[in-house]
C-alpha cells in the first residue's frame, strides 16, 4: 500500500507543479497575443494551452472523471489537428483558462480522494503526467516569443 500511495503523491506533485507553471507562463497574455503563431507557422499559445487541457481530460477520465469540455466541439485542440487552419475554432484566451481551472479542481479532489491507482491505469498516468511537463514548458518559450519576460525565476 505504500507504493501506491507514494504513486499518488508523485502525481500529486506533478499536477501542482504544472498548473503553477501553466498559471506562471500564460499570466498576462492577451487573447490576441495567445493567438501569435511564431514563424508563422508554430502553434501558439492559445493551441499549446487548449491541447493541454484536451489531455487533460483524458487523464481525468483514466481517472474515473468526467471531462470539464466535450471533445468534439474542442477537437481543434486534439493531437494532430492543424490549428493554423482551424484557427477560426479556437477559443477565447480566458476561457481556456477557465477550463483550465475547472480542470485542476477536478484533478486535485480526485487525486486527493484516491487511495491507490488501479495498476492497469499506471502507464497512461505516467505518460499523460509526462505530457503535461512537456507542453507546460513549450508556454515558457512561447511566453518569452511573444516578448514577455520569462516567469519562473
Amino acid at each position: 500500500m505504500e507504493t501506491q500511495s507514494n504513486d499518488i503523491e508523485l502525481i500529486k506533485v506533478q499536477v501542482f507543479s504544472n498548473y503553477k507553471v501553466i498559471s506562471l507562463n500564460t499570466d498576462g497574455i492577451s487573447h490576441e497575443e495567445s493567438m501569435i503563431f511564431p514563424n508563422g507557422e508554430a502553434n501558439c499559445m492559445n493551441w499549446v494551452l487548449g491541447h493541454l487541457i484536451y489531455i487533460r481530460n483524458a487523464f481525468l477520465n483514466v481517472l474515473g472523471e468526467e471531462s470539464v469540455w466535450d471533445n468534439e466541439k474542442f477537437s481543434c485542440y486534439n493531437r494532430g489537428a492543424f490549428p493554423l487552419e482551424r484557427k477560426d475554432e479556437l477559443v477565447p484566451f480566458e476561457e481556456l483558462m477557465s477550463y483550465l481551472r475547472q480542470s485542476q479542481d477536478k484533478l486535485e479532489a480526485k487525486l486527493i480522494s484516491m487511495e491507490s491507482f488501479n495498476p492497469e491505469t499506471v502507464n497512461d498516468i505516467a505518460i499523460l503526467s509526462f505530457h503535461e511537463n512537456y507542453h507546460s514548458g513549450q508556454l515558457g518559450y512561447l511566453r518569452r516569443i511573444l516578448g514577455k519576460p520569462g516567469a519562473i525565476k
